[in-house]
């Protein structure tokens, strides 16, 4: 889960530096072996109240290359070991437990009675990934903020720098745990964006973030890792291994507006999926000195534990987070009609302004 629908193109595109220092070779750890698979055209599985979204990625179908970390995005295989390294790096005993799901493939459901109104999680924020997280390869890190690269790219840099150490990163069991392919539109061809969104107000803004997040990586390609091979070897750092942070980004990052809007990936609170039926929202709760979230109805055991990720059409949770709400169950589902007024019609003010009264605009 994430709250990303507030990126904009600059955040994506850096003016970077061309001033650098010298660095320092520092090796990496490279994997055995990785997998591919070829991914059908289009797969929807449909659940009790959620359709999650998956296909492939190239203009023409190919096969794509998993990244060689991660589990399959419904496998339980490393809850176990995620849920010991959270409590042992500080996180409170907790009422939840990641578990298979009706909804969400994974999820967190109720370990005991949970009441309404009653405060859950209470992550610290020595847990939190955010642009000022110490890095495994401290002079990749020192490398791109010469750059000034900024927080989105800087993350999804260091997210695929820290996996590519295994379990030497701090976070080997965290990304462990997180989907090696995560649903996301960044897998989808274009054919299929044309095909499968042709009606749809979010198709063009599809098109433009997978644009956006390739060029990105161009970018950095040709301005920094081109320069640092040593650092950022092509193996690790390649189309692939972007669009996977990306996905993950997009999905589980969250907006603390109590941190003064800073973004940061939260493990744990990550694993809880969205319902229309709450409106129960993350945010970093001063006086516990953590990031919580208050129930809003009450929970018995064995139950799934949701939040909301926020007020949003399914277009808008299909752009962010790769799924879209069971039909009709969306009360903020909405459709974007484009309205233009020419100037030169002779009820131009009169026209605009019974717009401005229904809050709209042309």
């Amino acid at each position: 889960m994430a709250e990303a629908s507030r990126i904009l193109q600059t955040t994506l595109f850096p003016a970077f530096s061309l001033h650098l220092h010298q660095h320092k070779t520092r090796y990496f750890h490279s994997h055995s072996q990785s997998h591919s698979q070829t991914y059908p055209s289009l797969s929807l599985k449909k659940l009790r109240s959620v359709v999650q979204c998956s296909v492939s990625t190239s203009e023409t179908k190919t096969q794509i290359q998993e990244v060689p970390w991660g589990c399959d995005i419904d496998s339980l295989e490393n809850a176990e070991a995620l849920q010991k390294w959270l409590s042992d790096s500080g996180l409170p005993p907790q009422k939840m437990a990641i578990d298979k799901v009706d909804v969400g493939e994974r999820g967190l459901v109720a370990l005991k009675n949970i009441r309404k109104g009653e405060k859950l999680l209470f992550v610290p924020p020595s847990l939190f990934i955010t642009a000022d997280s110490e890095w495994s390869s401290p002079e990749a890190g020192k490398v791109l903020r010469q750059y000034s690269v900024p927080d989105w790219p800087l993350l999804a840099t260091y997210l695929i720098s820290e996996a590519s150490f295994g379990n030497s990163s701090r976070w080997g069991n965290y990304i462990s745990a997180l989907p090696r392919q995560p649903y996301s539109l960044l897998y989808w061809t274009r054919a299929e964006l044309d095909r499968y969104l042709e009606a749809s107000q979010i198709r063009q803004r599809a098109i433009e973030r997978v644009t956006n997040v390739i060029g990105t990586y161009n970018d950095l390609r040709l301005r920094i890792f081109s320069k640092y091979p040593d650092l950022f070897p092509e193996e690790v750092f390649n189309m692939e291994t972007f669009r996977w942070s990306f996905g993950i980004l997009f999905s589980r990052l969250v907006r603390l507006p109590s941190m003064d809007e800073k973004v940061a990936l939260v493990p744990w609170a990550d694993m809880l999926n969205h319902s229309c039926e709450v409106e129960t929202f993350l945010d970093y709760d001063k006086s516990s000195q953590g990031v919580v979230f208050t129930t809003d109805r009450a929970y018995q055991p064995g139950e799934q534990v949701f939040i909301s990720y926020g007020r949003k059409s399914n277009g808008e949770l299909l752009l962010s987070y790769g799924f879209v709400p069971k039909e009709g169950t969306n009360p903020s589902d909405s459709a974007e009609l484009p309205l233009s007024l020419k100037k030169s019609d002779k009820c131009y003010k009169e026209k605009l302004e019974a717009l401005r009264k229904h809050g709209l605009s042309a």
